[in-house]
């Protein structure tokens, strides 16, 4: 790992940068899932289920959603009948995804604040590792990628669901400039928080593009590493399998 890490477009030191995603996510929480409709139209729930559907959870699957805070993936999964576990960094993100599961009447998640980086659990503890719009804010990628390989049973299949860069002509441009201009000010006044907003806009323009990553994904251990584009690119879920 070099020694400075981008933090949206500035460089700053590993631990600087685990600390301030922490202070982005404990502030924008419970806003967060609002902010997700706003900024993408309410296209983020159709890209979600999408996501679940090609992960194909099954009944009595152990399955691990990491940076899964506020459950959105987990309550898919777990309505399909997949043993959830949802982890995630920031307590202030479980805090709301345990609010919206007792609202739910769901009783049967499993809730941990976990790094991803470092995860507790057993090596071949699950049959799912997913992570959703989550990869971006890890300080080490390539630690966090090597920690889903080493916690899957042989066999588990690794989904990742993020931002990416649209191919699609002209497009890329428009969303470029809505991200840059826009997101921050609906950020200002819903969340009252336009800082984090922008730090959440660069740190997309900042994550590697589709091959590079799926790259990083074979480069630690995965096999069959597949990338599926949404609108272009602008969105992609990443696939790989632990054999």
């Amino acid at each position: 790992m070099s020694e400075t890490v981008s933090f949206g477009y500035e460089q700053v030191l590993p631990e600087e940068k685990t600390a301030r995603v922490g202070q982005v996510f404990a502030s924008v929480a419970r806003r967060y899932d609002l902010m997700n409709d706003l900024m993408s139209g309410g296209l983020h729930r159709g890209w979600k289920d999408e996501f679940v559907r090609m992960v194909k959870p099954r009944a009595g699957e152990q399955i691990l959603d990491m940076a899964g805070g506020t459950g959105d993936i987990a309550f898919r999964m777990a309505a399909r009948g997949a043993d959830m576990t949802v982890a995630d960094i920031n307590p202030a993100m479980l805090e709301v995804g345990m609010d919206r599961a007792a609202k739910r009447g769901l009783t049967g998640l499993v809730w941990q604040e976990q790094n991803a980086e470092t995860l507790t659990a057993p090596n071949a503890s699950y049959d799912a590792y997913t992570i959703a719009f989550g990869i971006r804010n890890v300080t080490d990628i390539p630690a966090a990628l090597r920690e889903a390989h080493r916690v899957l049973r042989y066999g588990g299949r690794f989904f990742c669901l993020e931002f990416s860069t649209t191919e699609w002509p002209g497009f890329g441009k428009v969303y470029d400039e809505y991200s840059e201009k826009l997101v921050p000010q609906i950020g200002r006044y819903v969340a009252k928080d336009e800082a984090s907003y922008r730090y959440l806009i660069e740190s997309i323009r900042r994550f590697p593009p589709m091959p590079a990553f799926a790259a990083m994904i074979e480069a630690a251990g995965f096999a069959q590493v597949r990338a599926r584009p949404i609108l272009g690119g602008l969105v992609a879920i990443h696939s790989g399998w632990k054999v």
